[in-house]
């Protein structure tokens, strides 16, 4: 908390400096956020979806009346969703999870149809276009796309859930997984809305965002189960014949509903 409370105070300082020209606007969100994941793989299926925050800042430059680049500064919290497995595996090798089963070697790997809950949390740096309308009234309504987003993985938890082939349960929480999280993502999307003056300088802003991560967000380093010549998962099979790797791409998607204040 006091490495967030620091750095939005740093980039506060530096966007109040600019805020002095009359050509930007500054501000800042809290806004709730509703987010999934989804695979190229039909046996990793997106099976939930996470109820996530954004905490930020944001600024305006405006090259003309109602048209401006947009970037940012903030804070994306419980990103994510749950995926659901049909084939088990060593399928968060750079993890330690804290199950004794999984530290003792009793069961190595997750078993076929497990659950894993990723909540991830970014920074982000956001940048865009924005368009917007002349005031009716006291509201201007405007559109923001493109917009892309640069989020720095700072941490990622994971909650487990499945039961093995002799009935023994699986179900943990909060494990650190952010090992096998990618750091870097790089998202695109549009945003649309409105802003309602409260008076000559300030105005609240209301909107509707989407965006989706344009490359992988997790490592691919693990190995499913061993399959028979069917083709069938099953970690007990005499007929070994294949360890295949898990390299299913996994994108984020989320749908914000953005709630602040420009200046």
């Amino acid at each position: 908390m006091k490495k967030i409370v620091a750095t939005l105070a740093i980039f506060s300082i530096i966007i109040l400096g600019l805020n002095a020209q009359s050509d930007f606007r500054f501000g800042f969100e809290a806004s709730p956020s509703f987010s999934w994941l989804r695979t190229d793989n039909n046996k990793i299926n997106s099976n939930g979806a996470a109820l996530g925050l954004r905490l930020g800042l944001m600024g305006e430059k405006y090259f003309s009346e109602n048209y401006a680049l947009t970037f940012g500064i903030g804070f994306a919290f419980n990103q994510g969703g749950k995926l659901a497995h049909d084939i088990g595996g060593n399928l968060l090798p750079k993890s330690e999870l804290s199950d004794e089963s999984l530290q003792n070697n009793e069961f190595p790997d997750l078993p076929d149809g497990v659950n894993i809950k990723y909540g991830i949390q970014y920074i982000e740096i956001p940048f865009g276009f924005k368009m917007r309308t002349q005031e009716f009234g006291y509201i201007k309504y405007y559109a923001e796309l493109p917009r892309f987003v640069l989020g720095i993985r700072s941490q990622a938890r994971g909650n487990i859930n499945g039961t093995y082939e002799t009935g023994e349960g699986l179900n943990t929480e909060k494990e650190n997984i952010k090992q096998d999280v990618n750091v870097l993502g790089l998202s695109w999307g549009l945003g649309f809305g409105a802003e309602y003056s409260l008076n000559e300088n300030t105005a609240v802003v209301g909107g509707l965002y989407f965006q989706n991560s344009m490359f992988d967000i997790t490592r691919n380093k693990g190995t499913q189960y061993i399959v028979d010549d069917n083709g069938t998962p099953n970690i007990l099979s005499d007929d070994i014949v294949e360890t295949p790797t898990e390299d299913a791409k996994a994108s984020l998607g989320a749908i914000t509903i953005r709630i602040g204040v420009i200046f």
